[in-house]
């Protein structure tokens, strides 16, 4: 399974950089990947509007979890879930009912995640297919707080996961920013959302 998680990471890193000049980086805003510490975390997320209460960490057993899965029946879903850019809604029940990743919204040189309008409304129109390999309660699993404020406690009709990160610079702030635009839309006090950054699975981490 290590074997494969560091597979996972060499491929998508080379993908992601290796094939893309330094010119296509920078109009597309994207970084060098690194190591972020929790102190970094914040401090990047204060830059996107993340309250650092709102900041999780992505475990990296989540990936270990995704990839156990057994590939000939789930793999369109394994490769959603393993995307770097996310925004998961569910509902009170836990059930995933809007899905919205990187690769199904398309755009250049910036993601258009409200292609369509789909952000026009509450909740969000989904973009992606929806499945059932986590529900809220599964995926809050692997959430790991910044710091101690970051807990969860309260009755939400809707809850949201949203994965970001540095590395896909200002992707990760319009991803964030429409989000936070979307959630005005909800019912007052009836919304939470979770942020969680994936860095240190996506940059060059040791398994």
């Amino acid at each position: 399974m290590f074997d494969k998680l560091k597979y996972l990471i060499l491929a998508f890193t080379l993908v992601l950089f290796s094939s893309c000049s330094g010119i296509l980086m920078k109009v597309m805003g994207l970084k060098k990947g690194k190591i972020l510490t929790h102190e970094e975390i914040i401090s990047q997320g204060i830059k996107y509007g993340i309250s650092p209460e709102d900041a999780y960490e992505l475990d990296t057993a989540y990936v270990s979890y995704i990839l156990g899965m057994d590939s000939s029946v789930y793999k369109n879903q394994q490769n959603n879930h393993l995307q770097p850019l996310q925004a998961l809604y569910f509902d009170s029940t836990g059930r995933l009912i809007s899905y919205h990743v990187n690769c199904s919204v398309g755009g250049f040189p910036n993601l258009k995640w409200n292609k369509f309008g789909v952000f026009d409304q509450f909740p969000p129109e989904n973009r992606t297919q929806l499945d059932t390999l986590l529900n809220f309660t599964k995926h809050f699993e692997y959430l790991i707080p910044i710091t101690t404020k970051s807990n969860y406690c309260g009755n939400y009709e809707y809850l949201v996961i949203v994965h970001w990160n540095r590395f896909m610079g200002r992707q990760s702030k319009n991803l964030i920013r429409q989000v936070q635009e979307n959630a005005r839309l909800a019912p007052e006090g009836k919304i939470k959302i979770f942020y969680a950054n994936s860095d240190n699975i996506y940059s060059n981490a040791e398994f």
